[in-house]
């Protein structure tokens, strides 16, 4: 199998590693600097982002314009796109003719483009290329741990089965399960919102708060993201799976996530300014938080742990006081209709 991977940050690197090495197909990693693509080919490893990780036989490293590559596109039985969510636009764009199913990785909702609310990665596919088959691959996930080919569960979305079915074939092994999945929407709402409720639950933690509240949080974070993907037309079992609840869990507490790093900073009473330089790498929730509340409001949601993690990016409220606006709201039912 021939995969195409575009962008050759942590996670894109480490998924064709373990593609090349654990399934031995042919793997490209493109990367937009030719310079940067020549280092890595040279060196046969990423000591940008993954170092120390060594290139398989299988994997090799392009780079340069992609329209340069078109040939070489056309032939590939998978493309991937790892770039953040502020490059899927312009990737889409020019794979807009492609008959080759086509993944992207990235999770979040695109800044806001013309005074009107960010999309999803399905909702900037449909509006810059709606005849690719596409979907999204997601989930529980390390660059770090699954470069490192330690037990990792993915989810393969799309409402194409070419799709799901080449992901699967890519990317599943013996220490990689990928999961086949329709609901595009949900993976995505599940990936994109649990990075802001990342950022909550680093500040709790970074407060000492106690484990409680870290309980509380999750749960009631969860119940955001729930509340939000089926007013979008998800489904709700999604939200107990990978890209929900086990994609909630890990990037809340887990080390590595770098959106609990910015709230453990901004606990510590650092400004989101130097939270996010000391990151030296993208956080999605500081930068789709505000689109995903104004999705919400738009839309009738009451999401209250995300709209003060906006106001505490935006420096409109103080670490502490965002605890007491959340303990300080009214009583109501667990579970209420959406």
């Amino acid at each position: 199998m021939k995969v195409f991977v575009l962008g050759a940050g942590a996670w894109g690197t480490a998924l064709a590693l373990g593609s090349a090495r654990a399934q031995q197909h042919q793997v490209t990693l493109w990367a937009r600097d030719a310079a940067q693509a020549a280092a890595m080919q040279s060196s046969r490893s990423n000591g940008r982002y993954l170092p120390g990780a060594a290139f398989p036989p299988g994997l090799q490293v392009a780079g340069g314009a992609l329209p340069v590559l078109a040939d070489t596109l056309a032939q590939q039985d998978l493309l991937v796109i790892a770039s953040p969510m502020a490059g899927l636009r312009s990737l889409l764009t020019q794979l807009q003719g492609s008959t080759v199913p086509v993944a992207w990785l990235c999770k979040g909702f695109e800044a806001e483009r013309n005074s009107h609310f960010g999309l999803l990665g399905h909702e900037v596919q449909a509006q810059v290329a709606p005849h690719l088959q596409a979907g999204v691959l997601s989930g529980p996930s390390f660059a770090q741990e699954v470069a490192a080919g330690q037990p990792t569960a993915l989810v393969a979305a799309s409402a194409h089965a070419a799709v799901r079915d080449a992901l699967v074939a890519a990317f599943h092994s013996s220490s990689l399960r990928v999961y086949a999945n329709e609901d595009v929407v949900g993976v995505e709402v599940g990936g994109a919102v649990k990075n802001v409720l990342a950022i909550a639950t680093g500040l709790c933690d970074g407060l000492q708060l106690g484990l409680n509240a870290r309980a509380a949080l999750i749960t009631r974070g969860l119940s955001e993201i729930t509340r939000l993907g089926l007013a979008l037309g998800a489904r709700a079992e999604t939200f107990m799976g990978l890209s929900g609840l086990g994609d909630l869990v890990l990037t809340a507490t887990g080390d590595l996530s770098r959106n609990r790093r910015v709230g453990l900073a901004l606990a510590q009473g650092k400004t989101l300014e130097q939270a996010v330089a000391e990151l030296g790498h993208v956080a999605e929730g500081v930068y789709c938080a505000q689109t995903v509340l104004q999705r919400a409001r738009h839309l009738g949601v009451d999401m209250p742990i995300t709209a003060c993690v906006v106001e505490l990016l935006h420096g409109r409220i103080q670490a502490k006081e965002a605890v007491a606006l959340l303990m300080g709201r009214e009583p109501g039912a667990e579970f209420t209709p959406v």
